[in-house]
C-alpha cells in the first residue's frame, strides 16, 4: 500500500521535469533535420569514426549561442529580429533578415527534398510531388493549428529520433575505435576534410535556430500569460533562467547525441563496406 504514493510521486516528478522541457528540446530536435541527417550520414560513410570529435567540439558552441538566444527572447519578450530593429540601424536588420531568408529557403528546400527522397525509397513515386505535398502539409499545420497544440506535437515528435539510437544498438559497433574517434581529433588539411568540417559545423550551428528558439521563448510567454523577465520579480526571473539553461542543455545535448549516433551508425554500416 505504501508503494502506490511513491509511484505516484515519481510519475508526478517525471511529468514536472518533462514539463520544463520546451523550446530548447524542440529546437535541438529541429537541428537534426533531414538535411542535417544527410550531412552526418555522408560524414560517417566517407570518414568513418574519424570526424566524430567535431560533434563533441561543437556542443559547447551550440549550447552557448542557443542559451544566449533563448535568454534574449525571454528577457525582452521580443525575437531577435525585433531586438535588432530596436537597437541597431535599419540596414543591419535588413541585411541579417535577408541572409536568414536565403539560408532558410535553401535549408527548407533541402529538408523537403530529403523527406521526399526518403518516401520515394519506401513506396516509389514522384519526388517533386512528394516535396510539394510535404511543404503544403507543414504550411497547413502552422496556419490552422494553435501554437500550443503544434508545440506539443513537435515536442512528442522528438521521440522519433530514438530510432537512430536503436540502429547503433544492433549495428555491431567497434566501440574502441568509435570512442577513439570521439576523443582523439583526426584531421587532414585537404579539401575533403575541410568541406566536411564546414558542413558539420554549418548544419549543427544553423542561423535559423537562433531566431527560432528566441521566438519560441516569446510564444511560450504568451501561452503561459507571463511577462518578459525584465519586468518580472528577480526570484522568479532566476528560476526561469535556470529552466531555460536546463532546457537548452538537454535539447542541444540530445541533438548532438543523435547526430553522433548517426555518424557512428553510418560509419559502421556504410564506410565499412566502402559505400
Amino acid at each position: 500500500m505504501r508503494s502506490i504514493p511513491r509511484v505516484d510521486s515519481r510519475s508526478s516528478h517525471l511529468r514536472a521535469a518533462l514539463g520544463k522541457l520546451g523550446p530548447g528540446l524542440v529546437t535541438g530536435a529541429a537541428d537534426d533535420d533531414p538535411s542535417g541527417i544527410a550531412t552526418y550520414s555522408q560524414v560517417g560513410a566517407q570518414f568513418g569514426y574519424g570526424l566524430s570529435w567535431t560533434l563533441i567540439f561543437g556542443f559547447p558552441l551550440l549550447a552557448s549561442i542557443q542559451g544566449v538566444a533563448a535568454v534574449i527572447g525571454a528577457v525582452t519578450g521580443k525575437g531577435i529580429a525585433q531586438n535588432l530593429r530596436q537597437h541597431y540601424p535599419r540596414w543591419l536588420l535588413r541585411t541579417v533578415v535577408l541572409m536568414l531568408l536565403v539560408a532558410n529557403v535553401i535549408n527548407l528546400g533541402a529538408d523537403l527534398g530529403a523527406m521526399a527522397a526518403s518516401l520515394n525509397l519506401i513506396v516509389g513515386g514522384p519526388i517533386l510531388l512528394y516535396t510539394f505535398l510535404f511543404g503544403l502539409f507543414c504550411v497547413c499545420f502552422e496556419i490552422f493549428m494553435s501554437y500550443e497544440r503544434y508545440a506539443a506535437i513537435l515536442k512528442w515528435a522528438t521521440l522519433s529520433l530514438f530510432a537512430y539510437f536503436g540502429v547503433v544498438i544492433v549495428a555491431g559497433i567497434p566501440w574502441g575505435e568509435a570512442l577513439r574517434g570521439m576523443i582523439v581529433p583526426a584531421f587532414r588539411f585537404d579539401t575533403a576534410h575541410a568541406t566536411a568540417l564546414v558542413a558539420v559545423l554549418g548544419t549543427t550551428i544553423s542561423p535559423y535556430l537562433f531566431f527560432w528558439q528566441a521566438g519560441q521563448e516569446v510564444e511560450e510567454q504568451h501561452r503561459r500569460h507571463v511577462k518578459p523577465l525584465h519586468v518580472t520579480p528577480r526570484t522568479r526571473a532566476k528560476a526561469e533562467i535556470a529552466r531555460i539553461r536546463t532546457d537548452t542543455l538537454i535539447g542541444m545535448g540530445f541533438s548532438h547525441l543523435t547526430a553522433l549516433f548517426v555518424v557512428i551508425a553510418t560509419a559502421a554500416t556504410l564506410q565499412s563496406v566502402g559505400t
